[in-house]
């Protein structure tokens, strides 16, 4: 395609950019939205005055104008980081922090319409333009830009940005950042200006906005676009080009903002995976026969659409092997420290056999959305939800700020899917509703996953999912074949489900499993690592084949690209270097799964058994009065613990789920390993299946009368079912059994709850 960026030297030859636009001096100096571009900009990233207001008294101090801050900074890297040239990571809680520079208009921007944009604000910005109060934003990832035509001074100008940041609220959603120290699955924090600061010259009416659907079956695309300014006469020009032919043309008149073209295209190329076509697209706007305003950018032609337990890619199926992708960077934090580390990282991906990946809790900056769309790579969108306490008086800014994020971003071919939520629970329902009403509104053309992994809470999904981190492929596999069948007796009872365990005939993911970890030395991984690399590669291409082999499954998403400080279980180190073979996990992951063979998936499920023909042999939480006491110690018992002639007199005795924290734990358990016993009678009728409920948090075996009948790894978030007949009828006798458990947990969370189901 002709990309913008082509344009920068030329421009700047021609002495319409100042000298150092393109320079290496200036960080990230790459134009921030190759999908609207204009040619007359100026970068603003690079040294600015900075200083931290421990007080909050900055405005009374005068800092609005005129006073020289305390410190420097590097724009656009967040104190925390070490490309900002302060580093402090998460040792200074910033909560306010003030920002200023000073600059030049340039003359091809003089008698222009002037906007300042900026990328990313974490949190709460407020902007002044030579001591006069301009604008205010809320939110972390979104875009956001003011109109400074009425404050700028032929002379030097200066801006000064104040932000408010406190990630420890809980009224505001954070993602991934620590709240206090790097712990777990949270990392160094972001605070303030963490994207592209620029400015753009416009007409003075402009293309503020557009939308673009594409219409491969009818060779078109058809764009909203929205236009700021009363100048009369108003006419919008789109136009298409292949290359360097132009393929079609569409005009809009009239003075209204909302302006709808068709544009009908005599070259039909698609985009997917494999030719990421994009075609060209530049608007023009013209009052009578004056041209006010351009601007640029492009399109790919290709639409989504579901069949039944299918995402269809332009008509046919693309099994969607995604990769968790947090987006942190060692020197810059949230920011990569160049446009390059953007692309190479969908590469690594792609190395290792991914078509795509889960945006995970973050907004990813439009250049590397740029990048999918070149290099057809299939991405998720989510929201950094994670830090907000879900309370209906937070619930403004968030919409406000995901409608701004949908805005921004539903142009890229390469965005698949839409996902606001990550493991909520059910005081997020209300919410998650809103916004995935929302979200339709805005882009009817995606699914809309309403959370990734836990709490579904909508009527009629479109789609869902689930996270599983079990370590035993076997064990994995045979789980997942299960959950598409409708036999009431390999059918989990509803009374133990959460919305993402019932199959409902929609298209289901596993959107996060493995996580093995590798290298873990001053980390953790999930699950017990392997302890050679050999039995890495047993485990990854187990679970790996236990979903490409599932016909009723659309894809999987795997934890995690990249090592993210304490946590170690990315495919490459922090630093970006390869842990592994990347051509043989290439060769085990992007093998053609059942999906794409069209290999016949289950059918649309039908009403199941509620448990009826299922007798209670032991009871879970969901069981009520059928849920006994357990004798349980947390400390190491003798070799014969799990034998009925064991005497467990001197445990302790405790209602399931024993736990901390997580879930509903009636007994608590804060140690790293628990062992449980209880005895339960069986009248020795011959069953036709039996089957083993759990919820587990971590390493877990279970033995009846000192036989072991299921050995379980990592941990889930919700209730499984294990079919577990054979061994049962092996162990089982009639009259009084001995079931016994022991569960090992290495970070997080304590919990187990479990039960014991037969079917005659």
């Amino acid at each position: 395609m002709r990309t913008p960026l082509l344009f920068l030297n030329l421009l700047t030859a021609a002495g319409l950019l100042v000298s150092f636009q393109a320079s290496a001096e200036i960080p990230r100096p790459e134009h921030p939205r190759p999908d609207s571009y204009r040619t007359n900009w100026l970068n603003l990233n690079g040294e600015w005055q900075f200083e931290i207001d421990k007080n909050a008294d900055g405005e009374s101090r005068g800092l609005v104008s005129g006073k020289d801050l305390n410190s420097k900074i590097i724009v656009p890297f967040c104190a925390e980081s070490k490309l900002s040239g302060i580093g402090s990571g998460n040792e200074t809680v910033m909560k306010n922090v003030w920002y200023r520079r000073s600059f030049n208009l340039p003359q091809a921007m003089k008698g222009k319409r002037v906007l300042l944009h900026f990328g990313g604000v974490d949190y709460k910005t407020w902007v002044y333009i030579n001591g006069r109060f301009v604008g205010s934003h809320i939110g972390e990832s979104a875009e956001f830009s003011f109109d400074i035509t009425p404050f700028l001074k032929n002379e030097a100008n200066e801006v000064v940005v104040q932000v408010f940041d406190d990630t420890a609220s809980g009224l505001q959603p954070t993602g991934k950042q620590a709240h206090h120290k790097s712990e777990g699955c949270v990392y160094t924090r972001t605070t303030g200006i963490w994207q592209t600061v620029w400015l753009e010259a416009v007409g003075s009416s402009y293309v503020d906005n557009f939308s673009i659907v594409a219409d491969p079956d009818r060779s078109r695309v058809v764009i909203e676009a929205s236009v700021t300014g009363n100048d009369p006469n108003l006419k919008l020009v789109a136009e298409a080009f292949a290359g360097n032919k132009h393929v079609g043309t569409a005009t809009a008149t009239g003075p209204w903002r909302g302006q709808q073209l068709v544009i009908r295209l005599n070259k039909t190329i698609r985009w997917d995976t494999k030719n990421p076509f994009l075609y060209d697209l530049k608007f023009t706007l013209f009052s009578g026969k004056k041209k006010i305003d351009e601007v640029s950018g492009y399109f790919g032609l290709r639409k989504v659409t579901i069949d039944g337990r299918r995402i269809l890619i332009n008509g046919k199926p693309v099994f969607q092997r995604l990769i968790l992708d947090q987006g942190f960077y060692p020197d810059g934090i949230w920011t990569a420290p160049s446009d390059a580390e953007l692309k190479a990282d969908i590469q690594r991906s792609m190395a290792a056999g991914y078509n795509g990946a889960r945006l995970h809790q973050k907004v990813f900056e439009p250049r590397y959305l740029y990048w999918a769309d070149k290099l057809g790579y299939l991405v998720w969108g989510e929201f950094p939800n994670w830090g907000y306490n879900y309370k209906p008086e937070g619930y403004a800014p968030y919409i406000t700020e995901w409608t701004e994020v949908l805005l921004r971003d539903r142009n890229h071919p390469s965005v698949i899917g839409w996902c606001p939520f990550n493991e909520t629970d059910g005081v997020a329902g209300e919410i998650q509703r809103v916004i995935w009403n929302i979200t339709k509104a805005i882009d009817p053309t995606r699914p809309v996953l309403e959370t990734s992994g836990w709490s579904h809470t909508l009527m009629h999904p479109e789609v869902l999912d689930n996270h599983d981190y079990d370590q035993n492929p076997e064990t994995f596999r045979a789980r997942w074949m299960d959950f598409f069948s409708n036999s009431p007796v390999t059918t989990i009872p509803s009374r133990y489900k959460s919305g993402s365990h019932k199959d409902i005939g929609v298209p289901f993911m596993i959107s996060e499993f493995g996580g093995i970890g590798w290298a873990t030395e001053g980390g953790w991984g999930y699950g017990s690592g392997p302890k050679t690399i050999e039995e890495f590669y047993t485990r990854y291409k187990g679970l790996v084949d236990a979903q490409l082999d599932n016909p009723n499954l659309f894809g999987f998403c795997y934890t995690q690209l990249t090592d993210v400080e304490q946590e170690h279980n990315g495919l490459y180190y922090y630093d970006r270097r390869p842990k592994f073979d990347m051509k043989r996990l290439h060769n085990i992951t992007s093998r053609q799964a059942a999906c794409e063979r069209n290999v016949p998936t289950a059918p649309l499920p039908t009403s199941a058994s509620d448990g009826n023909v299922l007798r209670v042999l032991i009871g879970a939480l969901a069981d009520g009065p059928l849920a006994k006491p357990f004798h349980y110690t947390t400390q190491a018992p003798d070799a014969t613990w799990n034998r009925e002639s064991f005497d467990d007199h001197d445990w302790k005795t405790g209602l399931a789920p024993f736990g901390n924290k997580v879930g509903e734990p009636r007994t608590e358990w804060n140690t790293s390993d628990i062992f449980l016993r209880q005895n339960f009678e069986y009248d020795g009728t011959e069953f036709k299946s039996a089957s083993i409920v759990i919820f587990h948090d971590e390493d877990t075996e279970v033995y009846v009368n000192g036989q072991k009948i299921l050995g379980l790894q990592g941990f889930v978030n919700e209730y499984n079912m294990h079919h577990i007949t054979e061994a049962l009828r092996k162990a089982i006798h009639k009259g009084t059994n001995t079931i016994a458990v022991h569960t090992h947990q290495t970070g997080g969370g304590q919990y187990i709850d479990i039960a014991l189901l037969v079917e005659y």
